[in-house]
């Protein structure tokens, strides 16, 4: 059944404003050649885009650089504003860009784990209005906010856990209230994923997982290119996957005794310790030589890396391959990517440990890659979140 006409302007619109997204400013011209439309067409998309405030003519193009076919039309870029948060522990940072996704200004602020809710939420809240200000937003179009937890598919709610601070849960309330723009929740390790496969380690992949090493566990999981949640939101929940090494099994109210046992922060820096690298007073961990590194996990791995610490990432290695394994004896995703603090700071060196023992471990061919974007990957699927949410809105959503 072919489409009515008003269905057919909406997606020539889209396709037209792609285009400009993906290539930057066009000619009248240039968009006929690359959507197929014809003149009259395209002239009739232009005057509508221009009329909605969508695009503007932004330069002149061509040998002589005169007259209407040398115009060049671009997208308006400050239609909206969008801001990206990623909620850490301790902290948030914010980005906040124009709608093609230009920062204007970011920032970041320590939450302390004695700072009461209501403080917290209040100083976040602040930090954002504060940044948009900064970078000339006097209206905030949609924020996107970056987590940790699991998301209720429901709601679209960050769900209620003893282990990560009240705070995370009333922010994206206290911004919906206080802001006139529309606010989204997002797990952290899902926003990653997003941003690897946009821009990352993933780009060339639909099916993949990235599993996520930091302070706790997780992994997302995208199957022919779709974000997989699950019925209650908890795909990707590997923390709690019984594993062998461990001397109790999970719980439903604590992954105590599953993967995140074996491969979270305190269990690394245990295994450093265990292999010649060591906490030292002040929290700053020591090299077998001596030499001082961060007290962190990732710091203690990142350090293994520099110095050649075979037997250390060795085990790492040994520990990461159980829970990869078990995604591809499951999903069979055919690429595995190492996010997370500590997947970053292990880096190649790490990934190609795991990819050799997977070899080892399953028939499947799995590759194993190192995140590529580095601590911005939160931020940055963030950032894709807002922005495609504010273009579905503004631009008409995607056919």
């Amino acid at each position: 059944m072919p489409a009515s006409p008003s269905t057919a302007r909406v997606i020539n619109d889209r396709l037209a404003l792609g285009l400009l997204q993906r290539e930057g400013p066009l000619t009248a011209n240039q968009l006929k050649q690359l959507t197929g439309l014809s003149r009259p067409s395209v002239a009739d998309l232009v005057e509508r885009l221009q009329g909605s405030g969508l695009i503007a003519v932004v330069g002149e193009a061509g040998a002589q650089r005169r007259g209407p076919n040398a115009r060049l039309y671009g997208i308006v870029a400050d239609q909206a504003h969008l801001a990206a948060l990623d909620v850490r522990t301790e902290g948030v940072s914010v980005v906040v860009t124009d709608l093609l996704g230009a920062v204007l200004a970011e920032a970041s602020a320590t939450i302390g784990g004695d700072t009461d809710t209501g403080p917290a939420v209040e100083r976040a809240v602040a930090l954002v209005e504060r940044t948009a200000e900064e970078g000339g937003s006097g209206r905030l179009h949609t924020v996107a906010i970056g987590a940790p937890g699991l998301i209720d598919p429901t709601t679209g709610e960050l769900r209620d856990t003893t282990a990560l601070p009240a705070w995370h849960r009333r922010l994206a309330g206290a911004l919906q209230d206080r802001l006139p723009a529309r606010v989204l929740v997002e797990n952290e390790t899902n926003l990653a994923a997003r941003a690897e496969q946009r821009d990352g380690a993933a780009h060339d992949r639909d099916t993949f997982v990235l599993l996520w090493l930091g302070e706790g566990v997780g992994a997302a999981v995208v199957l022919d290119g779709t974000l997989r949640r699950g019925a209650s939101g908890g795909t990707g929940e590997i923390g709690f996957l019984p594993v062998p090494g461990t001397a109790v099994l999970p719980s439903a109210t604590g992954c105590e005794g599953g993967f995140h046992s074996l491969v979270c922060a305190a269990a690394l820096r245990e295994l450093a310790a265990e292999h010649g690298v060591a906490v030292g007073e002040h929290g700053v961990a020591v090299g077998e030589h001596g030499v001082a590194v961060g007290g962190e996990a990732a710091d203690l791995v990142r350090h293994a890396v520099s110095t050649g610490h075979e037997a250390f990432l060795d085990a790492v290695a040994d520990r990461v391959a159980v829970g990869a394994a078990a995604t591809a004896a499951i999903l069979d995703p055919g690429c595995v990517v190492l996010g997370g603090e500590v997947g970053r700071a292990g880096g190649d060196v790490l990934a190609t440990r795991v990819e050799g023992r997977l070899a080892a471990m399953s028939p499947l061919r799995t590759e194993v890659r190192a995140s590529t974007l580095g601590g911005s990957a939160v931020l940055r699927g963030a950032l894709l979140a807002a922005r495609d949410a504010a273009q579905d809105e503004l631009f008409g959503p995607r056919r």
